[in-house]
């Protein structure tokens, strides 16, 4: 199987050690400066993505705290389950459009090169975070879940202090480009809030 630009002879090329899929995780290192970087994926660092939490640990964390509480029976409520498949859809379909769309790179850690403002993004300013809740809602009633409700109410908060920081960086990336599209497009509810 041949290089690919970017992969691993990239970085070989470039004085990095080599990089293989199996220990290393490519990020851009400095995105204004080019430079590239391999950072080992430890657990801490895996822990840190916010769709790992949402999609992954919650999910088990949820299962594993409802069969504590319930003498080992699970309660499943197929009614959430499209909250589920909506919201990591949602996400993860949206991530791809405005990666491709905006470039850039996953969440804001290498910004975007333009404003994306069409798709779904037009009629909110974050499906990708919209998704995550969707997700949880999906996930407190799927598992008819306390501890699911409590995620979901936690971050309802905790993604909206994200999002006026990112605000705040897309602001001064884009100026007046932005504050526009602000005044357009609600943050969370298409036309509500």
């Amino acid at each position: 199987m041949g290089a690919r630009a970017g992969g691993a002879a990239e970085c070989h090329a470039q004085g990095h050690r080599p990089c293989t899929a199996g220990n290393v995780s490519m990020d851009r290192g400095n995105a204004n400066s080019g430079e590239r970087r391999d950072r080992p994926m430890t657990l801490r660092r895996w822990l840190k993505s916010t769709s790992n939490r949402t999609f992954i640990v919650y999910p088990v964390g949820v299962i594993l705290f409802e069969l504590a509480v319930n003498g080992g029976s699970l309660t499943i409520a197929p009614l959430g389950i499209p909250l589920l498949v909506w919201g990591y859809a949602q996400y993860h379909l949206v991530g791809r459009y405005r990666t491709k769309l905006g470039g850039g790179g996953p969440g804001l850690e290498v910004p975007p090169d333009r404003i994306v403002d069409q798709g779904p993004y037009r009629f909110v300013r974050n499906p990708m975070y919209l998704g995550h809740l969707i997700f949880m809602l999906g996930l407190a009633v799927t598992f008819w879940s306390l501890a699911g409700l409590a995620l979901l109410a936690f971050h309802v908060f905790w993604f909206h202090q994200r999002v006026l920081r990112d605000e705040a960086r897309l602001e001064a990336r884009f100026g007046q480009a932005y504050v526009d599209y602000k005044a357009r497009v609600k943050r969370w509810i298409p036309g509500v809030i």
